[in-house]
């Protein structure tokens, strides 16, 4: 479900939430004219947050506990030389962008995160 902006009908101005107290019913009117009609949903708002592929790796905190990600042993940490580190692959928004593989280290000291070049 998504919230949009409305327009109203009479003189295209914004439409802003309002409610109906008397019968507990949540509005749209107009601030510049008398016109007002119920609200499709109670959504009045909705705030996306949107990660780039290497934020969203930062938001899982431990990645290297993950059971669905493959590990490898042969490619050490940069930071640690620990050599057991989990990866992944994603894509940047262009298609025509080539494909990241993102590392974790496996230590539990170190969790460092770095990406393939």
């Amino acid at each position: 479900m998504s919230a949009a902006f409305r327009y109203c009908s009479e003189c295209n101005n914004l439409l802003y939430p309002k409610d109906d107290r008397a019968s507990r019913v949540l509005m749209f009117a107009c601030r510049n004219c008398r016109h007002s009609e119920v609200a499709k949903s109670n959504c009045v708002y909705r705030h996306e947050i949107k990660h780039a592929p290497s934020e969203q790796t930062m938001v899982i905190t431990d990645l290297s506990s993950d059971p669905t990600l493959p590990r490898t042993n042969s490619i050490p940490c940069p930071k640690c030389g620990h050599n057991e580190a989990v990866f992944f692959q994603t894509q940047s928004r262009s298609a025509d962008s080539r494909m990241t593989l993102f590392y974790v280290c496996c230590n539990k000291n170190c969790s460092h995160r770095w990406t393939s070049a």
